[in-house]
């Protein structure tokens, strides 16, 4: 479905990933994310990759399953379990409606994931999901999912960034907003979305992502996609 959430004049509400955003997500996605459709193409590659039988996986704010769905494409081998995870429960219906023939069979769960126990992990997926999460309890989830790492495990993360020199991140932000005009999105509906998400999306740099990663034990941190200001990392230990 066509997102129109903020095609209408007047304030905006605080944004909500509630039933009127997940009906439109997959439209959202793809006109506000540059390479969102690259990004779940690696996905599959480091799923082929990392993915180990009888391990698990994790899509930790899983929103659709999108990421789990590139997972069960790319891995080599079906016998591993797949987890997403989500706190909306309008997400998560919609996962079990979207994915109901996926193998493997996910195991969709509505719940924090900040209280995920994180066990024999080969791969944890928080793609575009920190970035929600209060920034002083980020330190504290990146290392549960350290600790709940099998030792060949991987951590892709992937979040909207700021930059610590203003007038790059200036450039970067008229960009994505130009990628947004491109798509079919107003002047309106960009500054009304950019309000509703004020205070609730908070973006860091690249710099204290790998500080974050790197304190928690990684002692490999690669961004391997980024376009405007937006990058996914690959994360392991050794």
């Amino acid at each position: 479905m066509h997102d129109t959430l903020f095609a209408k004049p007047g304030a905006p509400e605080a944004f909500r990933f509630d039933e009127r955003v997940a009906e439109v997500f997959p439209d959202m996605l793809r006109r506000s994310v540059p390479g969102y459709g690259m990004m779940l193409d690696g996905i599959r590659l480091i799923a082929r990759r990392h993915v180990r039988t009888g391990s698990r996986v994790y899509d930790l704010g899983c929103s659709l399953g999108a990421a789990s769905q590139a997972v069960a494409e790319g891995a080599a081998s079906p016998e591993f379990e797949l987890i997403g995870v989500d706190n909306s429960a309008a997400m998560i219906r919609r996962c079990q409606q979207r994915h109901a023939k996926l193998r493997p069979a996910p195991e969709w769960q509505c719940a924090d994931i900040r209280e995920t126990a994180i066990e024999n992990a080969s791969l944890v997926m928080l793609n575009l999901t920190l970035q929600f999460i209060p920034r002083e309890q980020r330190d504290r989830l990146i290392a549960a999912i350290a600790a709940g790492l099998r030792p060949d495990g991987v951590l892709l993360l992937s979040e909207k960034i700021r930059f610590d020199d203003p007038d790059a991140g200036e450039e970067m932000t008229e960009l994505h907003h130009d990628f947004k005009r491109a798509h079919g999105y107003s002047d309106m509906e960009i500054a009304a979305k950019r309000e509703a998400l004020e205070n609730i999306l908070i973006p860091e740099s690249m710099l204290a992502h790998r500080q974050r990663l790197r304190n928690a034990g990684f002692g490999h941190v690669q961004n391997w996609f980024q376009c405007f200001n937006f990058v996914s990392f690959l994360a392991w230990k050794s």
